[in-house]
């Protein structure tokens, strides 16, 4: 057994068996239209478990296929808009336009919150680490522990969001002013934003 095989048992049970599984086939042909390999465990899941249709809340998008939306379909056109990192797969929608993403150029696919409802300027500010793995995500969402179940949650920003946004601001720029202007003149000191995620806004708690 791999370090993964029990893990995805247990998902298979929760997953409540009998879901169409996404082929190894389907799998090559949704690496190349993304340009990156999946991580192993995420393809297993898509393999052995289900292509989509079990997992928190909403539940995982299937990977690829005729039924829209798929993880490819949502990631093309997130990533064509420019402003969306390369190789984070969004794989479960939250609702709100929020996501559940997966890092796939780090070896312990980490996933993410995509949280954009109150962002303004600086896109930075809509990445959110949900867990270091998505090995641990899984495990979260088995026993009940995902920031979902939780009344008040507390994530912290993905740090390396800026770097890996296209259109994200620099975290620090040099500006000359003349002296003279900037004694008459001086700059606002720029307002902190809370660097925490609290009550997230997904729309099955609008209604």
């Amino acid at each position: 057994m791999t370090d993964h095989d029990d893990l995805l048992e247990r998902v298979a049970r929760r997953a409540g068996g009998d879901l169409p599984c996404a082929t190894a086939a389907q799998i090559k042909e949704a690496e190349a239209a993304l340009g990156f390999p999946l991580p192993p465990l995420l393809a297993r899941l898509y393999q052995d478990v289900g292509n989509g249709g079990f997992g928190p809340d909403y539940q995982l998008m299937p990977l690829i296929g005729p039924k829209p939306p798929t993880a490819v379909d949502a990631y093309q056109a997130q990533h064509a808009e420019g402003d969306w990192p390369t190789g984070v797969l969004p794989i479960l929608e939250w609702g709100c336009a929020m996501y559940a993403a997966i890092d796939c150029t780090a070896p312990e696919a980490p996933v993410l919150l995509y949280e954009p409802n109150a962002v303004t300027d600086d896109r930075a500010h809509a990445w959110f680490q949900d867990t270091g793995s998505l090995a641990t995500w899984l495990h979260n969402w088995l026993t009940g522990e995902g920031w979902y179940e939780n009344d008040d949650p507390d994530l912290r920003l993905w740090p390396d969001a800026r770097h890996r946004i296209p259109s994200a601001p620099p975290t620090s720029h040099h500006q000359h002013h003349d002296q003279h202007d900037d004694e008459h003149h001086p700059e606002p000191e720029p307002q902190q934003q809370n660097q925490n995620l609290n009550q997230p806004q997904r729309q099955n708690d609008l209604l």
